[in-house]
């Protein structure tokens, strides 16, 4: 980078602009998550929880509705259904591991500011990130089904793609990657050929 603070260039970028965005964090007991996708194929049952978390940064948002408050006509109310993908791990009646994939489905109603009209659209988008730290197996249901605890971390965000104008300091300088290893040689590379080659006759 420049040595100055002052930008040399400007450039045209295309990006995400976050208009407004929220935190909600949440625990919800006594969830249903339905596996499908269980790897192995048909485990032995019952099944014994072992871990689970979101497989996916985004969540699917459907069933958007946006209406603008009266009150506070740069504000609307944002009612969404979060659709999380959650994969859980386990082991079966014989102690083999597994993994399964289901869905994590919340409802969110909140109130964020919305930009002005303009030709390209707003969307609404939630970044997610969910644990499952218990669970236990539903052997009512006689398939792959668990009642779980999750901690529900979700930032909702109203964007859009758009192009911007940004003072640059000219392209970033990359270094070299550095190429592991495990080092056992470490010490020995940096010893002298011969006795004494160091040393200055």
């Amino acid at each position: 980078m420049a040595n100055n603070c002052n930008p040399t260039t400007k450039v045209c970028i295309q990006t995400k602009k976050v208009f407004d965005a929220c935190l909600k964090q949440a625990s919800y007991e006594m969830v249903t998550i339905t596996l499908t996708d269980v790897n192995p194929a048909n485990p032995t049952l019952p099944l014994t929880f072992v871990s689970g978390r979101s497989s996916a940064v985004l969540a699917e948002v459907t069933n958007l509705s946006v209406t603008r408050l009266q009150s506070r006509p740069r504000y609307g109310r944002i009612e969404a259904d979060l659709v999380i993908p959650i994969k859980i791990n386990y082991t079966d009646a014989t102690g083999t591991a597994g993994v399964g994939t289901g869905t994590l489905t919340l409802h969110e109603d909140v109130v964020l500011m919305l930009p002005e009209a303009s030709v390209m659209p707003y969307q609404v988008e939630a970044a997610v990130s969910v644990i499952v730290p218990n669970g236990t197996y539903d052997s009512a249901t006689g398939g792959y089904t668990f009642i779980v605890t999750t901690c529900v971390s979700a930032i909702l965000k109203i964007v859009i793609t758009v192009e911007l104008i940004i003072p640059t300091y000219g392209y970033a300088i990359i270094p070299p990657c550095k190429e592991y290893n495990d080092e056992v040689c470490s010490g020995f590379f940096e010893l002298p050929l011969f006795p004494g080659a160091n040393n200055t006759i």
